[in-house]
């Protein structure tokens, strides 16, 4: 019999065993065990059903049906050996026979499988439900949370054409500090330095980038340069930032229940934060028309407030700001409404996915003002990607010779970084 076969088999008998689990199983009697005891007593009737229907498995595959049918009874299914994989990224659900995974920031067809849609949608269904969600005809999209963390997006038909989709984001269980990014390569030593002094120096910042290049992961870096003392205010759609501080706040979106009530939106909690006596506010993602209330808090004495944002180039981030201002209802000439942004913003910093999988800070931007045409910027480090040949890629880090206007501000503060990471030229780039 070939692998395939075998595998196969496999598949059908830990079915069968799941479903005569399930069929004898006493749900009232279940109520009155721990987890521990459940498990326990699942255990031995699943190995029960192994001696009488396949009595030869060796012990790997006896170990495997139990573990499978466990998953299925109490976890995620298949999905609870990639969730134990603490190299993955993303965990993306395109079919029920194909599972995709991020792992170095590439992406990789998986092993992994469900037996069916109906048990892709079971799957589902429980991730919602454990997050105190509902997913259904009537609301066929939900995003949720893990207890780990971890960021979780599922659609079903009628608006997933083939299919229910699952994906979920994961986060390291501890946050990557400055100093591992730059081993990694992610950043140049300059640029942590440069960056470490901005956050200090209580200076407005934007991590703009793509999905999936790393801005929270950042974000969670750079905050380990907070001062300690500070009451940090977060809001996020799903809680996921873990700042390091001994005051941090962290309040999270709601979505409308069933009836379509309920909902309560990040402008709302941004409103709410500044009744809260912040010294610092943290948007996780700024998409709409909770822009404004961000801008005016960075304009009335929030400083140091610091946001995420989805754009192509750290000039986009600027641009797609104020078409959030135009959109979000304010009735303002296009000049005032730049003026705005400039006077709230004084860095971009941003993010790019590079061809070989790594995410590197491409860009790091000082505003300086606007004019009637758009907004002055000046760019102080950059990534040069110089070619890609065979799947590696040739590039480095550089600063373009620019000295920041915010310096004095810096210097005031008791926080300029040293004058050599702004001099013309390459920047070391170390990696581990």
């Amino acid at each position: 019999m070939s692998e395939a076969s075998v595998q196969g088999s496999l598949a059908d008998l830990r079915r069968e065993l799941h479903e005569r689990l399930m069929a004898g199983f006493d749900f009232v009697a279940a109520e009155r065990l721990d987890r521990q005891s459940l498990v326990a007593d699942c255990t031995a009737r699943i190995e029960q059903g192994i001696d009488r229907s396949a009595r030869g498995l060796s012990v790997a595959d006896r170990d495997w049906l139990v573990r499978g049918v466990l998953d299925d009874m109490f976890g995620l299914g298949p999905l609870e050996p990639l969730l134990a994989d603490h190299e993955l990224t993303d965990i993306l659900v395109v079919r029920p026979d194909r599972i995709f995974v991020e792992r170095h920031g590439r992406l990789e067809l998986s092993n992994a499988s469900f037996r069916d849609t109906g048990h892709l949608l079971h799957v589902i269904h429980r991730l919602v439900r454990n997050a105190g969600r509902r997913i259904d005809e009537r609301s066929p999209m939900v995003d949720a949370r893990l207890p780990d963390g971890s960021r979780v997006n599922a659609i079903i038909p009628p608006l997933a054409v083939d299919g229910p989709q699952l994906s979920i984001r994961r986060f390291p269980e501890q946050a990557l500090t400055l100093d591992r990014l730059v081993a990694l390569g992610t950043l140049p030593a300059a640029t942590a330095e440069l960056l470490r002094a901005a956050v200090r120096g209580r200076l407005n910042i934007i991590l703009s980038g793509g999905a999936g290049v790393g801005k929270t992961t950042l974000l969670n870096a750079v905050s380990a340069s907070l001062d300690a003392r500070e009451r940090v205010i977060t809001i996020e759609d799903a809680a996921e930032l873990r700042l390091q501080g001994n005051h941090v706040v962290r309040l999270e979106t709601r979505a409308a229940n069933v009836e379509g009530v309920g909902e309560i939106t990040a402008r709302e909690l941004l409103r709410n934060a500044l009744r809260m006596r912040p010294d610092r506010i943290i948007v996780g993602e700024c998409r709409g028309a909770e822009a404004f209330d961000m801008l005016q808090a960075m304009n009335t004495g929030h400083e140091g407030s610091m946001t995420t944002l989805h754009a192509n180039t750290a000039r986009d981030t600027l641009t797609r700001l104020e078409s959030m201002l135009s959109m979000g209802g304010l009735d303002m000439p296009l000049r005032v409404l730049r003026d705005y942004v400039a006077s709230a913003i004084q860095l971009v910093v941003h993010l790019t996915r590079l061809p070989d999988g790594r995410r590197v800070v491409s860009e790091v931007v000082e505003v300086r003002g606007s004019t009637d045409e758009s907004i002055q910027t000046e760019v102080l480090h950059r990534y040069r990607l110089r070619a890609v040949q065979a799947g590696r890629v040739e590039g480095g880090f550089e600063a373009t010779g620019a000295v920041p206007a915010f310096n004095r501000i810096l210097e005031a503060r008791g926080c300029q970084p040293s004058a050599s990471i702004f001099a013309a030229g390459p920047l070391p780039e170390h990696r581990s």
